[in-house]
């Protein structure tokens, strides 16, 4: 008989363990996976896209209903997992009865955060996290409404350069002296801002919020310099929190995050956690590929094998505000690397390779970032590169040929 297996959210990594355990122990559990939002688990990262309208909204879903409807899962979307009973094994679900559950895992993701400031409760205030935000956001734009959007790292440019696609005028403010801090330097991102303002978003960098103007509605935006902004909405995009409470009410171990071993294992028996809700050593990942790594690692595990999970080389690869981007491993250059760097302004393109002990260490690409996979396996493989060292800035084409080879 099946064992019944509960997983608590329905975003990409509850999506992708589905799928990992489907190749590894099909038949073995009983799925039932339970999201509070409603519908079928769908691709966050372009949710942007379906901003700027370059895609649809019922084009971002991971997997048709007939997917997991083939593999025996049990969904269940709009609903709140409300309690968990350890002791019981039971799972309480908002309006509905109980379930029970063998193993348990918590894939409850991130909810974005509203600065603390004077004003964030007016209405007009937003966040951007789900796609029911898209559909706000998609009213404001239809309306040409003036909007403020706080934060520069991926949510907020994200936003930005969706509302402005949309025809949205945009102002995006950061309090951080360059846009994308915690994943570009500084030539990288001086680059950036130029790319995102040729789009039509004005930049404002150093932008401390101090409050929200407004009586009932906020009509803009005052920081700590004096700077004011007139805005009809603004959009807080200024990071995210793990949530959960779930875990904590259940008297799970958690710090910044559900706390997990090498296993994904919380402090409970037989309850894991994975994704951007859970922290392993002392780490809480807010990109998709660790979550999807963390997935593959757990699949093994609870098909019976002794995988683990040791942590990810943190890479970035996307298209931000339209332009690509990508960054991996120790991009600064710490503790007396080499670096090479190829910065062509005029063409937009930038690219920065990192190299300590005669392997590649970290990148960072913006504009040109065809070759960015293969910068990111010599960075987790940590291969020598003696041997295509002089070419390797102008691509894997030219750095591997036959006789460098």
């Amino acid at each position: 008989m099946s064992e019944p297996l509960v997983i608590v959210g329905n975003g990409m990594a509850a999506a992708r363990l589905v799928d990992e355990l489907a190749k590894t122990s099909l038949g073995r559990y009983a799925i039932a996976v339970i999201g509070d939002e409603p519908r079928l688990a769908y691709n966050r990262v372009l949710l942007s896209s379906v901003l700027s309208g370059e895609t649809a909204s019922h084009d971002i879903e991971l997997k048709p209903a007939s997917w997991w409807r083939d593999r025996g899962v049990t969904l269940k979307y709009g609903c709140t997992a409300t309690e968990i009973d350890v002791g019981r094994r039971e799972l309480k679900i908002a309006g509905e009865e109980s379930l029970t559950f063998s193993r348990l895992v918590l894939a409850t993701g991130s909810a974005p955060l509203r600065l603390n400031v004077p004003g964030a409760d007016l209405a007009g205030v937003h966040t951007f996290r789900d796609s029911r935000d898209v559909d706000l956001l998609l009213t404001l734009a239809a309306q040409k409404k003036r909007v403020v959007v706080v934060g520069g790292g991926l949510l907020g440019l994200e936003a930005a350069y969706g509302l402005a696609k949309a025809g949205a005028p945009v102002t995006l403010i950061h309090l951080m002296d360059r846009l994308m801090e915690r994943q570009l330097d500084a030539p990288a991102a001086d680059l950036l801002k130029t790319l995102v303002e040729r789009k039509g978003i004005k930049v404002l960098l150093n932008a401390n919020t101090a409050r929200l103007r407004g009586e009932t509605q906020v009509d803009g935006i005052e920081l700590t310099d004096g700077r004011s902004i007139d805005a009809d909405a603004v959009i807080f995009a200024a990071g995210i929190r793990p949530n959960v409470a779930l875990a904590k009410d259940a008297g799970i171990s958690v710090n910044r995050g559900i706390v997990v071993d090498n296993h994904l294992r919380t402090g409970a028996a037989d309850i894991f956690a994975l994704g951007e809700c859970a922290e392993h050593r002392g780490i809480c990942y807010g990109l998709v590929e660790p979550a999807y790594e963390q997935a593959r690692a757990l699949a093994r595990h609870l098909a019976g094998g002794d995988a683990t999970y040791s942590g990810s080389v943190v890479a970035t690869n996307l298209k931000v505000s339209g332009v690509a981007v990508f960054s991996a491993g120790d991009f600064i250059a710490t503790d007396g690397a080499e670096t090479i760097v190829l910065n062509d302004s005029s063409r937009g393109a930038y690219k920065k390779l990192v190299i300590a002990d005669g392997r590649l260490t970290g990148a960072v690409l913006v504009g040109e970032t065809q070759d960015a996979l293969w910068y990111l396996e010599l960075i987790r493989t940590r291969a020598p590169i003696a041997k295509i060292r002089s070419d390797m800035m102008f691509g894997r084409s030219l750095a591997i040929r036959p006789e460098a080879a």
